[in-house]
């Protein structure tokens, strides 16, 4: 048996499989186990890995074709929009109210200095990065790839949850290697929230583009707390 002639639901797996281990595996050994040089050699192969891995797939298993529609055709963008500005709006008063108690600036801060992100250039550029090209790459590998894959292991709704889990898995190595506990737990709820509502907003219109508004918002508000922490109160 190869992969071309297995089941819908062999494949799949086995795609999952593939993939999801990956950035995890990258996070760890670039932020834990190997930090330096290999580690970080290991993490940006990780993420070229989930970057290539799809595209793969698709043509060589699935024997299909990239086909990319533009994004001013794409339906649900209202949604998407409304989506991303009520979750902006949850974070910046989640914050407005917790801030204080939840998150510690100091330490934040350090974490921003350790990572060269107190210059309010390399602040900026990291964010226009991750709010604009990475928010997309991921609506292209968690949206359209990874529950895809779900959504032929399970019906509509578990498959929406499950794709939203995985897609929070990395993230809580990435934040609780960083960040106290209490950050953590509330950025690996909201990034598992986020995945859910972006899955759902992939199921219904069958397009990135109305998750990857939503997903561009959240990350202007993210980074919109994070520069007022670092920048505004010193």
């Amino acid at each position: 048996m190869t992969l071309t002639t297995a089941s819908t639901r062999t494949r799949s797996l086995i795609a999952l499989a593939l993939l999801v281990p990956a950035p995890t595996l990258g996070v760890l050994m670039a932020m834990h186990f190997m930090p330096g040089p290999v580690g970080q050699a290991i993490y940006f192969n990780s993420k070229a890995w989930i970057l290539i891995l799809p595209l793969a797939w698709l043509m060589l298993v699935d024997r299909g074709r990239p086909a990319v529609s533009p994004p001013w055709r794409a339906k649900g963008l209202a949604v998407g929009l409304a989506s991303g500005l009520l979750i902006s709006g949850i974070i910046v008063g989640a914050y407005m109210v917790l801030g204080e108690a939840w998150i510690d600036p100091d330490a934040l801060r350090a974490v921003a200095e350790r990572n060269g992100l107190t210059v309010a250039w390399k602040y900026l550029g990291l964010a226009a990065y991750l709010c604009f090209i990475n928010s997309l790459l991921e609506e292209y590998v968690w949206r359209w790839f990874v529950f895809h894959h779900c959504a032929a292991l399970l019906p509509r709704w578990p498959a929406v949850i499950l794709s939203g889990l995985l897609f929070t898995v990395h993230h809580i190595f990435a934040l609780g290697l960083q960040f106290d506990w209490r950050l953590t737990l509330l950025g690996s709820i909201g990034v598992c929230i986020g995945g859910i509502v972006w899955s759902w907003l992939y199921l219904k219109f069958d397009s990135v583009w109305p998750g990857w508004l939503s997903h561009l918002l959240v990350d202007v508000a993210i980074f919109a707390v994070g520069w007022h922490m670092i920048f505004l109160t010193a």
